[in-house]
């Protein structure tokens, strides 16, 4: 483009803006709360010192969050669209050290406890699998009390303060002039807030990585996102956030595959869940903590309590205390799934709050969401929130009171019923918050240590694999090339030069903006907990897709089945019709798919076994497209003696990954270690 042309570009862009700015309804005024009163800062909540908890009075953030809660009617704001089963929580070793929190006293002993995952930005009928951060919410049903652990598959959040959570849900929702993208982050809006928003950059080098696709929820990795504190008998407090482990390791699904699925199966990730579950493959978790004495809160070069920062697993490790099992399925979705009320402020004694500012804000804001979603102030007594320990207090009526209290004392003193019901000392197991000193100035502000945007950005992304940073590229590529707005792209671009230099110049010449000036934080440091890379890799409950005709040979596949059964590992018959197919020797076996009925990105693996069939053009066709969508998503693919014939119409060349049976007395080994890998990243995929 020459130099002419591109000025003219950069002008018709402005035009543009300047256009759509004349559409905005509060183009060029002050802002103001709904009573008229103009703000001085709409980026932080009032605090008690800059680093101490908001404050109740702040009643301009009062306001915007309540307004925000209150702004779809019956839907959850966010988190809609979500799937749930029960469980138990069992713990490995006495934390009493740490905490006097009940349920991790006693080594074996079991808590209920359920479980809500959820995309955020989509509606309740959007699909399963769109790039999105996924929700993890905990309800542990103790005897204590419900305490509920509200986190993410990513362990931190756009959003430092939460007076700015209604500004990146608007950004991120559909634009309210056409209600389109549909649960997705690949337009101007939210791509606006993030060049203006530059404390965002962490989390969306999360966003933008495999993690945001993950393959389903039992390969899930979840995290608390905010700073808690555990508190012993002694009253000794250590900082902590909470960690969720999955037992089959972290694995993701291509973005190619994600789109397709999103049409083949909108329910690919609820749908996994449930059927694991109705098998008998429950869905494993082990809990970890990681554990900071105060003495150390100023240690690091980030700080703890920035809700944009981790703390790197190479510093603070993670210690494994217990395991979560999701082993039943809900009833009734609505009445479990859909009205189930997760609250960060729900703890127990032993553990308590930190003063992080996204966490005080979550603080107030869940609690005044379920007010209006779930009819009232009665909605704990709604049978998934109730919790098992029994309760008693003066509070009464209301939307959908449940409880017919008897007597006419409901308050607290009285001596008509002798005081009750009475409060508890902290030895009776009465919450007592932690003491903590604060002291301050009241201010509207932020501390200086959480200005730096872009070290753990950095550090993210030079803990990738070149496959998981290759994703990264094609992830930004996507979505700016999504973007109208050239202004914008360039912003972000520029914006990111700081996390990397070669990924902005790269992504610069994709998206038809000039090259970003500077250069990256320098930060070599990486942190190998981050990369997938480094995952467990397993073959259990993976599903592997049998294609197959008449004239197999049975011995051959009977024993690579019970291999595949031995070892944890499901499969599907797939042939052109249902029914059954007849080996060579005569057996036969049952058809559970036809090639219209499922499709190859449904599965973990393919086994092309081949045969005849009554249609036999149209069966090849089917039998190389399979092929060759597998071959092009890294999927392990296995070849019988008789389908090597399907693999050359593919063709697919040998290459890493695709297992030949033909002359290989180790295949069925083989071929597991193969499924367990899931992926063959340096596989040449152009066939």
């Amino acid at each position: 483009m020459n130099e002419k042309s591109h000025h003219n570009n950069e002008e018709l862009d402005k035009k543009e803006q300047q256009l759509e700015s004349f559409k905005v309804d509060n183009y060029g005024k002050k802002m103001t709360t709904n009573q008229g009163v103009k703000i001085s800062n709409d980026e932080d909540s009032l605090k008690a010192g800059l680093r101490g908890p908001t404050l109740m009075e702040d009643f301009h953030f009062r306001e915007k969050i309540t307004h925000f809660d209150h702004e779809r009617i019956p839907e959850r704001v966010v988190h809609a669209r979500g799937y749930a089963a029960h469980g138990e929580f069992v713990v490995y070793e006495s934390m009493k050290e740490y905490t006097k929190a009940g349920f991790l006293q006693d080594p074996g002993k079991k808590t209920p406890v359920f479980v809500r995952f959820s995309t955020v930005v989509g509606s309740v009928g959007s699909q399963d699998t769109p790039r999105d951060v996924r929700g993890f919410a905990t309800k542990f049903y103790t005897e204590e009390g419900n305490f509920d652990l509200v986190g993410n598959n990513i362990p931190v959040f756009f959003i430092q303060d939460a007076l700015k959570f209604p500004d990146v849900i608007h950004a991120v929702k559909p634009e309210p002039h056409n209600e389109m993208p549909q649960a997705a982050s690949a337009h101007d809006t939210f791509w606006d807030f993030v060049a203006n928003n530059q404390e965002t950059a962490h989390m969306i080098m999360w966003v933008m990585s495999d993690r945001a696709i993950p393959k389903n929820f039992r390969m899930m990795e979840g995290f608390g996102v905010n700073t808690f504190r555990f508190v012993n008998e002694d009253g000794k407090s250590k900082f902590i956030k909470f960690h969720w482990k999955p037992a089959l390791g972290v694995h993701s699904l291509v973005w190619d595959e994600s789109q397709k699925i999103s049409g083949k199966d909108s329910d690919f990730q609820r749908r996994d869940l449930w059927e694991s579950i109705e098998k008998g493959h429950f869905a494993e978790y082990e809990l970890g903590v990681q554990i900071l004495d105060p003495k150390d809160e100023f240690k690091f070069d980030f700080d703890i309590l920035d809700a944009t920062k981790l703390w790197p697993e190479e510093l603070i490790p993670v210690k494994i205390v217990g395991k979560l099992t999701l082993n039943r399925n809900v009833d009734n979705v609505f009445a479990e799934t859909e009205q189930v009320a997760f609250h960060p402020g729900n703890v127990v004694p032993g553990i308590d709050f930190s003063n992080d500012p996204l966490l005080q804000g979550r603080l107030f804001s869940y609690l005044d969401t379920q007010l209006i979603r779930l009819g009232g102030p009665n909605f704990t007594e709604i049978p998934i929130n109730r919790p098992i320990c029994p309760f008693h207090n003066n509070q009464r009526n209301g939307y959908s009171r449940q409880t017919i209290n008897v007597g006419k004392v409901s308050y607290h003193k009285n001596s008509l019923a002798n005081n009750t019901p009475s409060t508890s000392t902290e030895k009776e197991g009465g919450f007592v918050h932690y003491e903590e000193k604060v002291e301050g100035r009241v201010i509207r502000g932020r501390s200086p240590s959480f200005d730096d945007h872009f070290s753990q950005a950095r550090l993210f992304w030079n803990s990738m694999s070149p496959p998981e940073k290759q994703h990264i590229l094609d992830a930004f590529t996507f979505e700016l090339g999504k973007v109208h707005s050239k202004s914008i792209r360039q912003q972000v671009v520029d914006m990111f030069v700081n996390v990397d230099k070669t990924l902005a110049t790269t992504l610069a010449d994709r998206i038809d903006v000039n090259p970003p000036k500077g250069n990256h934080v320098n930060i070599n440091a990486s942190s190998p907990a981050l990369s997938q890379s480094n995952t467990i890799k397993s073959p259990q409950t993976l599903k592997v897709g049998i294609l197959i005709g008449d004239g197999f040979n049975g011995t051959e596949l009977e024993n690579t089945i019970n291999n595949f059964t031995r070892h944890g590992i499901q499969y599907v018959i797939i042939s052109e019709k249902l029914g059954t197919v007849e080996s060579a020797q005569g057996q036969q076996l049952k058809v559970n798919e036809t090639f219209l009925t499922t499709y190859p990105v449904l599965f973990d693996a393919l086994f092309v076994v081949g045969g005849t069939a009554k249609d036999q053009a149209r069966f090849n066709s089917d039998m190389k497209n399979y092929i060759r969508e597998a071959f092009q998503h890294y999927k392990p693919i296995l070849v019988a003696t008789t389908g090597e014939p399907f693999m050359e119409a593919a063709n697919a060349p040998e290459a890493p990954g695709v297992i030949l049976e033909k002359d290989n007395p180790n295949f069925a080994q083989d071929a597991v270690r193969a499924i367990a890998e899931q992926r063959f990243w340096d596989r040449d995929i152009n066939i």
